[in-house]
């Protein structure tokens, strides 16, 4: 018996579309991340990026408990006088939920590239999702 590994061009890339108006933000973050990573496939291998695209729509009306949405901030600083930049934590306050999430490691960035958040339900997306013809105009 020998152990499955998958190899790179026997990837194959699913598209999902989340929607995270009234989910919670944790709970929304760790569904999110475990698809991207690939980790719902049987096919998952460690080192390679199996994951799946995801676009999350209504982003902005993701739960958090508190006031944490209008007054935490994200403060960065290039290292130049001036160089302070402040971020809200409403801004990317879904990004930066599930890039905590992933594993630090050389893959991280390339997995967070097939994350796409919008604040809005519009997203340009739209053709990558395959839609069921026999559901398709029923409510």
């Amino acid at each position: 018996m020998t152990t499955f590994s998958l190899k790179a061009g026997e990837i194959k890339r699913d598209w999902h579309l989340v929607d995270a108006k009234g989910q919670v933000l944790g709970r929304i973050a760790t569904g999110i991340a475990t698809r991207l990573m690939g980790k719902h496939k049987p096919t998952y291998t460690a080192h390679l990026d199996t994951g799946d695209h995801v676009v999350v729509i209504n982003a902005k009306n993701v739960l958090v408990t508190g006031k944490k949405s209008e007054q935490k901030l994200y403060r960065r600083h290039s290292g130049y006088p001036g160089g302070m930049k402040v971020t809200t934590y409403k801004q990317h306050i879904l990004t930066h939920a599930i890039s905590g999430m992933l594993p630090d490691n050389k893959l991280k960035k390339k997995v967070l590239r097939h994350l796409h958040v919008y604040p809005e339900a519009a997203h340009p997306y739209a053709k990558q999702f395959k839609l069921d013809p026999t559901i398709e105009g029923k409510a």
